[in-house]
């Protein structure tokens, strides 16, 4: 009886052992791509800032390349 009692506590332990390490190891896991997610949005909103802005920049040079182009195909003759 004391061998049987013996071996329920050993397995016990040996499963909590188990499980706390699996516990550990979910624990690292989600917190790596926490991480991982934390600075993808992070490159995300700073893409689209960038973005922005450069569009801003893109229209106001191409309406100054407008004002700026003059056409000088009149003065040739093509055939």
């Amino acid at each position: 009886m004391l061998l049987i009692n013996l071996l329920k506590t050993n397995f016990n332990s040996i499963l909590l052992i188990e499980q706390t390490s699996i516990v550990t190891i979910l624990i690292i896991t989600v917190a790596f791509f926490l991480i991982l997610l934390i600075l993808g949005v992070r490159k995300s909103y700073k893409l689209k800032a960038e973005n922005e802005r450069l569009s801003k920049k893109s229209n106001t040079s191409s309406t100054e390349d407008n004002e700026k182009y003059k056409d000088f195909t009149e003065g040739h003759l093509y055939d």
